[in-house]
């Protein structure tokens, strides 16, 4: 796909790790339409990136890691999700949860949840719940006291990754309050059977039912530092960002292998496809634009990083949802047969509008900002 230079870009020290992601990511795109159809968690593909050092390399460095920048987060995920969403988001939302776990955590469980990525475990959000929507971050689910402990029953939602995952970073409510916790996998968590999801279906994102599950005093995390910016929420934009660039490029190979009806010309040189996928592109790059300034952001420690994820998250998911409905429509019949990758990117496109922060709720609260701006 046309690209443009960006003057935000990943630190000479860390591209290293571009030129690694995106020699893996070129051999997750083989197995992309077999894991949507079998709707498999693609598991070698996710311990590829852990192997390979990526993983342990976003860890602090007092935890053995190098730091990477939210810079090079951002450029991993859309490279990931431009050739295999699934990968994109589970591994997202594993390095998430690590990362807040290990840095939220005391200095003694941050130890041994940073021992734990590094040693390869999997990590997980168990966040959303029941009517919890929008709001996942305050639980609606009160956690019982046991002595100096709690214990949680209930369940969550749409938990990616879950089946593979060793720990979780998991919310309830203490004391009418959200709370944060730390919890390791054990016999206390069942799996109840998958309802499967229109897209990324290889996520395996599905329910976690919780019965008695320990909630450890010890495990309890603390606040984020004020100026901490969250690897999901500032990684989340350029999940839509890859998937609205795999869109352009499968409608690109598409228009330029098809006869426009009724004239002499491929589809690429028909006005009516040159001029939609103009805008598109416009689009998607000022998506990205904004997604990379959300990097730059978060990597000068800047309180704006989080308001202005928010404001990106929402563009970058309309953006993906629109360069979908245009590989479609120039498709045309063919962009619906199976075999063909628009009909998956297609599906694909329309997660990231659904996850939380979802775009009508973002699209409310970015909308007040700008109303009540003085």
């Amino acid at each position: 796909m046309l690209t443009r230079p960006s003057p935000v870009v990943v630190p000479e020290s860390e591209r290293g790790w571009i030129d690694t992601v995106t020699s893996l990511a070129d051999g997750f795109a083989l197995t992309i339409a077999a894991d949507d159809v079998a709707a498999r968690l693609p598991i070698e593909h996710l311990e590829a990136l852990s192997t390979s050092g990526l993983d342990a390399a976003f860890l602090p460095v007092e935890h053995g890691g190098s730091d990477l920048s939210y810079a090079t987060l951002g450029q991993v995920v859309r490279i990931l999700a431009a050739r295999h969403p699934a990968v994109a988001a589970v591994w997202l939302m594993h390095i998430g949860a690590a990362h807040a776990l290990v840095t939220m955590s005391t200095p003694d469980e941050a130890a041994f949840f940073a021992a734990e990525l590094r040693a390869g475990r999997r990590f997980a959000n168990a966040l959303s719940e029941p009517a919890g929507g929008n709001f996942f971050l305050a639980s609606q689910q009160d956690a019982t006291p046991a002595g100096e402990d709690w214990t949680l029953t209930g369940r969550k939602l749409f938990v990616s990754g879950s089946e593979a995952a060793h720990h979780m970073f998991l919310n309830a409510r203490i004391d009418g309050a959200p709370a944060f916790f730390g919890v390791s996998v054990d016999d206390t968590l069942s799996f109840p059977p998958i309802d499967e999801t229109m897209g990324m279906r290889a996520t395996r994102s599905r329910s976690i039912t919780f019965q008695d599950t320990p909630l450890r005093r010890t495990r309890l995390c603390g606040p984020p530092p004020a100026d901490y910016a969250n690897l999901i929420t500032v990684g989340f934009a350029f999940l839509s960002i890859g998937i609205a660039e795999s869109a352009l490029d499968a409608l690109a190979d598409y228009a330029r292998g098809r006869r426009a009806p009724g004239a002499d010309v491929t589809l690429a040189e028909a006005p009516w496809v040159r001029s939609e996928t103009a805008m598109v592109w416009a689009e998607a790059r000022a998506a990205r634009l904004m997604a990379e300034q959300v990097t730059w952001l978060a990597d000068a420690r800047s309180p704006e990083a989080m308001p202005a994820a928010t404001e990106t998250k929402m563009l970058a998911n309309e953006v993906a949802k629109r360069a979908a409905a245009l590989a479609v429509k120039v498709g045309g019949g063919s962009g619906y047969l199976v075999s063909s990758p628009i009909q998956r990117i297609f599906r694909d496109a329309q997660a990231g509008a659904i996850m939380a922060y979802s775009v009508p709720f973002s699209a409310e609260v970015v909308g007040g900002w700008v109303l009540d701006a003085g």
